[in-house]
């Protein structure tokens, strides 16, 4: 397997509150990790930065316990939870970052199967077979609305609530995360991405770009693409190749 990341700015944004990381374990086992922050400049990147760094620490210390490495969904779990304890406490105890927090999308690809737990928009599609779909499903307003037949996933797209999430990692004590998993091949692609992306850019057009490129050009094409487009928020694009 291979695995890349990239992270913009964008074009109208002064900092970049956007943070990932990525790593391969000694068994051959791919874990990568995207936060979005929010809170204010210095909340938003604090948060997204201590959540992203503690689960990464989490996933590699506790993968070492057979428990963990025999239950994936209880692994990334587990990391996201100390995560959000930590971010929580750090909010509560320092004036300047109340009420910060962070979307988060964890994945461990392992065995041919991918294991992803999320909270917020912050995104995973999966290309196989010529088409890509959403694994993630968007913890958000309009997804609720949309959820309920009160919109269409179309009028979705541009709803001027589109930004409101329902779910964040580090806002409250404790955080209700979904998790999923997939069948992941040789020739499968994983698209981990924040919203700076996801609001550009349409599940055929995602296909058309991995048909197209590979790899870090990839995530480098799917950023312009999106700052081309408009490049109103930050942009970070986790790209794992089967």
């Amino acid at each position: 397997m291979q695995v890349c990341s990239r992270t913009d700015t964008g074009l109208v944004r002064s900092s970049n509150q956007d943070y990932c990381r990525t790593g391969l374990l000694n068994d051959g086992t791919v874990w990568a990790i995207v936060c979005d922050g929010m809170g204010g400049a210095n909340g938003g990147s604090t948060a997204s930065r201590i959540a992203t760094d503690t689960i990464a620490e989490q996933i590699t210390a506790l993968y070492s316990d057979e428990k963990y490495r025999n239950d994936i969904e209880k692994l990334v779990s587990t990391a996201i939870e100390i995560a959000n304890q930590r971010v929580y406490g750090i909010s509560q105890n320092v004036y300047s970052l109340y009420g910060m927090g962070t979307t988060v999308v964890a994945v461990v690809v392992r065995d041919e199967k991918v294991h992803i737990v999320h909270a917020g928009d912050s995104r995973a599609y999966l290309y196989e077979n010529g088409s890509v779909r959403q694994i993630t499903k968007d913890h958000s307003m309009v997804q609720e609305l949309v959820d309920i037949g009160q919109i269409t996933p179309e009028q979705a797209q541009n709803h001027p609530n589109k930004n409101i999430i329902t779910r964040a990692l580090g806002t409250r004590a404790n955080l209700r995360t979904d998790y999923n998993y997939a069948g992941f091949s040789k020739g499968s692609v994983l698209i981990m991405c924040t919203d700076g992306l996801s609001n550009y850019i349409t599940e055929d057009s995602l296909a058309e770009f991995i048909q197209r490129y590979e790899g870090d050009e990839l995530a480098e094409k799917l950023i312009e693409q999106a700052k081309k487009m408009g490049g109103s928020d930050n942009i970070t694009v986790v790209v794992i190749e089967g």
